[in-house]
């Protein structure tokens, strides 16, 4: 009797606990038809969002300009490179941004350098070409400079490296050496034209690429046509130099080259009016008197036989190939033209171009009383 009463109860038992499961179960089920969706909504709103951050035009150009320059000096962390773009208006949401920056790790990994960001860039397009270091060059074009310190001021001007560490290095005797240069010839490295070089070059990259430049320029045809001159590559650029600084005139700088070619065959002394304007400093000069002919600086060449240290600027392009084309001629003189063309009066004999300046000279004399005149 008492096996058949625990038989029930056991029985009852799993009655019951069969019925709490499928309860459970049902319960279970209503719950999960409620929160999976709510779940799949909320991960779908998460998964848009986060695409949003990633991919949708994150960037913003300030002003409806194309590009905006980001400039990362050395040094600079995370935190400076947000507050730089965020000042700047640059980011359409800063949260986003910080989001995509954090999860690709780029705070880890900052590069200085410059950086051309251009409206409606994703956020991931931006932190990765910033996490990689993907620059832009800089396009710089040399002009004509005189001297050291100009290159100096005009590099400090344009890239993360200070002027003095670059004038340093265009004194260097040492490293100047290696390259068969001198602090009076490093000047002939820089042939004015346009480059592009990375913000962050150093002193020591730039002036490479500046060498790569020259032997480029110095190609075959153009040093067949100086050896066949007789001169070195820094001869042709020191003497292009002086045609530089003695004509604008392109078409008459083979004929001026030629003059200087022909002195410097017979020995004569240059007698340039450039280099004396170089020996004296003073690039403010519009008139050589018999006192800067005087200087005793072995750039006058009224004093010094021969072509100067160095070249006395950074001579054109068309100047340096007007003295590798310079015009085959008897003219030892020039002068300016009286008629105040920019112009010169050649001659072949010291006679004749005493004749061409006197009637420069009248016609100045002229001109100046007339101006007096005009002036009272």
């Amino acid at each position: 009797m008492l096996q058949e009463k625990n038989l029930k109860i056991h029985k009852s038992h799993v009655i019951f606990v069969a019925q709490y499961k499928r309860f459970m179960l049902k319960k279970f089920r209503k719950y999960i038809l409620i929160i999976v969706p709510i779940l799949l909504v909320v991960g779908g709103f998460a998964a848009y969002k986060a695409y949003n951050w990633i991919f949708e035009p994150g960037v913003k150009i300030p002003d409806g300009a194309k590009n905006y320059e980001l400039i990362i000096p050395s040094g600079w962390d995370y935190t400076k490179v947000g507050d730089k773009l965020l000042s700047d208006g640059v980011i359409r949401d800063p949260q986003a941004f910080d989001w995509v920056a954090k999860q690709m790790k780029y705070p880890d990994h900052i590069k200085p350098g410059r950086y051309l960001i251009t409206a409606g860039m994703s956020n991931k397009e931006l932190v990765s070409k910033l996490r990689a270091g993907k620059q832009d060059a800089v396009e710089f074009t040399f002009t004509k400079f005189r001297i050291n310190d100009e290159i100096a001021q005009y590099v400090g001007s344009k890239f993360q490296m200070k002027s003095p560490d670059m004038l340093a290095l265009l004194n260097d005797e040492a490293y100047l050496k290696t390259l068969g240069l001198n602090p009076q010839t490093a000047i002939a490295f820089f042939i004015p034209n346009t480059y592009e070089v990375y913000w962050d070059a150093t002193p020591k990259k730039l002036f490479e690429r500046m060498k790569t430049e020259y032997n480029k320029f110095w190609n075959e045809k153009r040093n067949k046509k100086r050896e066949k001159l007789g001169l070195s590559r820094l001869e042709v650029v020191t003497l292009a130099s002086i045609v530089e600084e003695e004509t604008n005139k392109n078409d008459e700088k083979q004929r001026v080259a030629g003059v200087y070619y022909n002195r410097l065959q017979k020995n004569w002394n240059l007698e340039a009016d450039p280099t004396c304007k170089y020996a004296a400093g003073d690039f403010t000069l519009t008139r050589i008197l018999k006192i800067h002919t005087e200087i005793d600086n072995p750039y006058n060449t009224y004093k010094y036989p021969g072509l100067p240290p160095g070249p006395i600027c950074t001579p054109s392009i068309p100047s340096i190939d007007a003295v590798l084309n310079l015009e085959e001629h008897e003219y030892m003189f020039f002068c300016a033209k009286s008629d105040f063309s920019g112009y010169h009066s050649f001659a072949k004999t010291l006679a004749e171009h005493n004749q061409n300046a006197q009637e420069y000279h009248r016609a100045l004399g002229e001109y100046l009383r007339n101006k007096k005149a005009e002036g009272k």
